[in-house]
């Protein structure tokens, strides 16, 4: 029995994955110059797809992007994709690039065509084995770019970051500027104080800022959790009594060790799990 191939969108086209291309010339793959999102799919409907889209738009405003397709037009892709390809959990991510022009490091005329690509990836979310054992971090040195505000294609350090991780037995990295956690290589981070308070580092443009994380403290406010937004150090990270991250692809998963040192008691936490359950919860009833 031969492989199912996917439906993909390339500019306009619905087309088996193998008969997907993109020019050689496009500057997504010479500069990097593109932005992508990243939308979970529950039951077949799309998780706050609204704050992807608004994401969108200012990750394209502040690199001078426009992309000439409404919401709608991009809602109808994402919907169209669920459909051929029988995604009932999973993600579909898109990508936008400036485009296809010669070699130069300035920009092409505004005119030129955006590129625009979306492919679904079908994988358990729900049932998440990670978020069931809690993850294992280790810290590294946050080495990127001043940016991470905006949601880029340039990941290849978040990528040298989880293989350094994986090198050291854990399932991610913390990264730590100025002594300090920013977030995870594909996630924000928080911790949990004796007292009960979720600390999480504050928006600026040394973090990305999270649809999951905008919907994960806002549950928690809902449920009288003591949210408080600003930086932590790695030292106040290993004296939490609970850790955890959150991302659209791994909704709130519980963080047990850091730099090999146990947190709490070593097993997810009570705050942690209980956010998962009515986040996904919340999630699932306001879909589209």
């Amino acid at each position: 029995m031969g492989l199912i191939m996917r439906t993909v969108y390339v500019n306009g086209e619905y087309v088996s994955e193998e008969d997907a291309k993109v020019s050689i010339f496009d500057r997504g793959f010479l500069f990097a110059d593109g932005v992508y999102e990243v939308t979970s799919v529950l039951d077949g409907k799309l998780v706050d797809f609204p704050g992807h889209c608004a994401r969108l738009r200012r990750s394209l405003g502040e690199l001078a992007m426009g992309l000439p397709m409404s919401d709608e037009d991009l809602l109808a892709i994402h919907r169209r994709l669920v459909v051929e390809n029988k995604l009932q959990e999973g993600l579909i991510y898109l990508q936008v690039t400036r485009g296809v022009a010669e070699r130069d490091f300035l920009f092409p005329p505004e005119e030129t065509p955006r590129t625009l690509v979306l492919f679904t990836q079908a994988k358990p979310l729900i049932q998440s084995a990670l978020a069931a054992r809690g993850q294992k971090v280790v810290t590294v040195e946050d080495l990127r770019w001043s940016r991470c505000d905006i949601k880029t294609v340039q990941l290849l350090y978040p990528s040298m970051a989880k293989m350094e991780a994986k090198s050291k037995g854990a399932d991610d990295a913390w990264l730590v500027r100025d002594g300090a956690v920013t977030e995870g290589s594909s996630n924000n981070a928080y911790i949990v104080l004796e007292d009960g308070a979720i600390v999480t580092r504050d928006l600026s443009n040394v973090i990305l800022s999270g649809i999951t994380r905008r919907a994960v403290l806002k549950c928690a406010r809902t449920l009288q959790m003591k949210v408080v937004e600003r930086a932590f150090s790695v030292e106040e990270a290993l004296a939490a009594v609970e850790a955890f991250t959150t991302s659209a692809s791994g909704f709130v998963t519980p963080v047990v060790e850091i730099d090999g040192q146990k947190i709490g008691d070593g097993m997810p936490g009570p705050t942690a799990k209980h956010l998962r359950e009515v986040y996904i919860a919340e999630m699932r009833k306001a879909a589209i």
